[in-house]
């Protein structure tokens, strides 16, 4: 089955408590449903979060094998509006460190973009892999798999998808240095409202899956390509899934991306 990002929020929110990790789905995409951040002349950027927010992502995996090699494996459609985006000013970010600054190098770049340079319809993209990656699972598979073992004691959970308390104050006022687009208002889902598209990475996933596998964490007892399956179905909405990023990037890079890392 296909789905769209607001199918899935949709969803999460109707079935309420059907389960413990339905529920913590729920939970998570409730928070990650913020209005849209982008600015008024952004008209690019904003006819590309409302064709992302309509173009289904694949959910429903069974088995997924280490290597992929057909477009249905991948969320394709995603990958191709990002690919044929018609603004001028674009970057993608190279994101490995799920403890350096990373979501902040992204709020910096927009807000100079933004405010410094003029256009309002910059588009970031985090191409994020290595640690970084286990930010894009939602907590469930955190907490079934204990990914807090590989994040580091620092994550006891994905604090990455808790949306601030800045997030909630006036917009309109830029300069708040306490405000939505200051440092206290760092978080996957305030960006994502801002146009940020988290790119996510079958390598990573397969890798991860097959270090759980090999130290016995795998309650289920799956094979490993069943557990890739898993954790690609538990990605936080509005993540794109291509089949690895560091062959995605030159994809990226030949579509006009700026590289940053």
């Amino acid at each position: 089955m296909d789905m769209t990002r607001r199918d899935m929020l949709g969803m999460m929110t109707k079935v309420g408590l059907a389960g413990v990790a339905l529920g913590s789905m729920t939970a998570q995409a409730a928070e990650a449903a913020l209005p849209p951040l982008a600015e008024p002349g952004a008209k690019n950027l904003k006819e590309l979060m409302k064709a992302l927010d309509r173009t289904p992502r694949r959910r429903d995996f069974k088995e997924v094998p280490m290597i992929l090699t057909s477009q249905d494996q991948w969320d394709h459609e995603a990958l191709n509006l990002l690919m044929h985006y018609k603004g001028k000013y674009k970057q993608v970010w190279d994101h490995t460190d799920i403890a350096g600054p990373w979501l902040n190098l992204m709020r910096n770049s927009l807000n100079c973009q933004i405010w410094a340079f003029k256009h309002p319809d910059f588009l970031v993209v985090s191409a994020t892999h290595g640690p970084a990656h286990l930010a894009l699972y939602d907590q469930f598979i955190w907490d079934k798999y204990q990914l807090t073992t590989l994040a580091g004691d620092k994550f006891k959970e994905n604090t990455f998808m808790k949306i601030p308390a800045a997030a909630h104050t006036d917009a309109k006022d830029f300069e708040n240095d306490a405000g939505v687009f200051s440092p206290k208002d760092n978080s996957i889902p305030v960006l994502q409202a801002r146009g940020v598209v988290f790119l996510a990475c079958h390598n990573a996933i397969f890798e991860v899956s097959s270090k759980l596998h090999e130290s016995g964490i795998n309650p289920d007892k799956l094979t490993v390509s069943q557990m890739v399956a898993e954790l690609t179905n538990h990605l936080i909405p509005g993540a794109v899934l291509t089949p690895g990023i560091v062959g995605t990037l030159p994809e990226l890079g030949f579509a006009g991306y700026q590289y940053a890392r």
